[in-house]
């Protein structure tokens, strides 16, 4: 079973997800939280695989409620729900440590594939997001009249982009194109500086834009 905590300060909106959930025969939703400080107080005492956090609550929203159980409880799996589609909240829920970033206007199909793939420890956004983020990268590119970055990285370093932005750890890349660690870290850092990024955060981003994932 995938356990699941739910945050949002609209008992509505908790008791609609709360049903989407629980349809399926593996999931079980064993906490509700009002804000952000409850959030972190349910996930302390029940240890859940995903927490699925509101972005705006009271007493603590929901970016810093996963930002801090991101930090003691590595574990657990967060996906922020959202209404905005713009880029610097979603690089602020990335940079806070969750692997999903929901519309709340998505689709319930939407909600439930974002569920199970934080839990096997893959990135998920919602499809409007990804194509507002791929429209954004493409007109930057054309108003700026710069070359695509991309075409700097090696065909070795594209493998890694993706499989770096999928969560993998250096360790997990080592063993899948059978490389030593070293070489996975040398690969690593040459993406990071061709494409001027600073973190696996901006790094993940720059993947969906590139549609390198979804």
């Amino acid at each position: 079973m995938i356990r699941i905590i739910l945050a949002d300060d609209h008992a509505v909106m908790r008791r609609g997800l709360r049903l989407v959930l629980e349809e399926q025969p593996d999931f079980e939703v064993v906490g509700e939280a009002g804000d952000g400080r409850e959030a972190i107080a349910l996930v302390e005492n029940l240890k859940p695989d995903v927490a699925v956090l509101d972005i705006t609550m009271p007493n603590m929203n929901g970016i810093e409620a996963a930002r801090q159980i991101s930090v003691k409880q590595q574990d657990v799996s967060i996906v922020v729900l959202s209404m905005h589609s713009d880029e610097a909240y979603v690089l602020r829920a990335l940079k806070a440590g969750a692997r999903g970033y929901l519309l709340k206007e998505s689709p319930d199909s939407d909600f439930i594939q974002a569920i199970r793939a934080v839990y096997h420890g893959k990135a998920f956004f919602s499809p409007a997001v990804s194509r507002l983020l791929v429209e954004d990268y493409v007109r930057q590119l054309r108003n700026k009249d710069i070359e695509d970055s991309y075409e700097l990285l090696t065909q070795r370093e594209r493998e890694l982009l993706q499989l770096i932005a999928e969560g993998k750890s250096n360790k997990d890349i080592a063993n899948i194109l059978n490389l030593s660690l070293y070489t996975v870290e040398t690969h690593r850092g040459n993406i990071m500086e061709k494409l001027n990024l600073h973190s696996v955060p901006e790094l993940i981003l720059y993947a969906v834009r590139k549609g390198v994932i979804s």
